[in-house]
This record gives C-alpha cells, sequence and structure tokens, in this order.
C-alpha cells in the first residue's frame, strides 16, 4: 500500500517546482519592466517642468513687457491687443462650427503645437512669438492675449485681460499658463 501511494504521488515535487518557478519569473518580469519604465517616465516628467519652467519665463517677460508699455503710455489698456483669428483655421468659429455663431473659447480647443504652429504663420496680435531663453535655448515660450469678457460675455472691459504663455521644452513638450491681468485706474 505504501508502494502505491508513493506511485502516484510521483512528480507532485516536480509539479510545485514548475509553478514556483513560473510565479518567480512573472514577478521577475513585472520587476524589469516597473524598472525599466521608471527613467522614461522620469525624463517625460522632467521635460514637462521644464515646458512650464518656460512658460513661467514667458509670464515673467510678457509682464515685464506690459508693465513697461503701459508706464510708458504706449497701451492706456488692452483693445486691439487680443488675437481674435487663427489663420490656419479661419475665423474664430466653433468646430465643426457654424457661419454665424463665434467661439471665444477656441484657442483653448487646440493643443499647445498647434496654437504656436498658427501663430508662427500669421504672427497678428502675438506679444512674444517663439522667444528663446538666453541661458537654454533649448526652452521657448510664445504668449499672446485673449479678451477675458468675450469668454463669459460679460460688458466689455479693455483693462483687463487673459496673458496666454505657451512654453515648449524638446521638440513635442508643450505647457500652457492663463493669468487674468488687469490695469488698475489712477
Amino acid at each position: 500500500m505504501n508502494k502505491d501511494k508513493m506511485r502516484r504521488d510521483r512528480g507532485v515535487g516536480l509539479m510545485i517546482m514548475i509553478i514556483v518557478i513560473a510565479f518567480l519569473l512573472s514577478v521577475g518580469l513585472l520587476l524589469l519592466f516597473v524598472t525599466g519604465a521608471g527613467p522614461e517616465v522620469a525624463s517625460n516628467v522632467r521635460l514637462q517642468e521644464r515646458a512650464f519652467n518656460a512658460a513661467e519665463a514667458g509670464f515673467d517677460e510678457a509682464w515685464r513687457a506690459i508693465n513697461d508699455l503701459v508706464i510708458s503710455g504706449t497701451w492706456a489698456d488692452f483693445g486691439g491687443q487680443y488675437r481674435k483669428n487663427y489663420s490656419t483655421y479661419g475665423d474664430v468659429l466653433d468646430y465643426p462650427g457654424t457661419n454665424t455663431v463665434p467661439n471665444p473659447y477656441f484657442f483653448r480647443s487646440l493643443t499647445d503645437a498647434e496654437l504656436v504652429a498658427d501663430m508662427i504663420s500669421d504672427p497678428t496680435n502675438v506679444l512674444i512669438l517663439n522667444a528663446t531663453l538666453p541661458n537654454d535655448p533649448s526652452l521657448s515660450f510664445t504668449v499672446f492675449l485673449i479678451d477675458d469678457e468675450n469668454l463669459t460675455g460679460a460688458t466689455p472691459n479693455d483693462r483687463d485681460c487673459i496673458i496666454v504663455c505657451i512654453g515648449r521644452a524638446g521638440q513635442n513638450t508643450y505647457a500652457r499658463i492663463e493669468v487674468v491681468v488687469e490695469i488698475q485706474m489712477t
């Protein structure tokens, strides 16, 4: 009887070893995948942070430029400085759009790459176009103004606007900052 039991149990140890090795192999492969993707993710995060820093530098430069224009009396308000037309996309109409209903949020429906490419093709009412940072030419920024009352349907007021800053790092990494600013009455 003891020999019959041994014959039936023969190979059970081998099966257990195969299952344990398969489990360890799957854990090892998962570990390789996770550690292999880590540097790529870190690189993408680093590029995104650099693009955001470029957008912040664009805001700082735009702030200085606007401040100088207002102080010198060149600008009393933002009227006539807003970006309203996008050459690549025609008039600012909603997509798929109609022939009569303008879409003031149109700039938000475009990617940062599309906006920068459009402004390069038609730089009308672009405050700063594709400027590179002096200490790092791989970083650049583009800045333009949007009429914030046009977005909300409020009473027009050219003393405030949205400054849109698009930073670029590397070939295809962008970050966008939108800041509402107002010229104070004196």
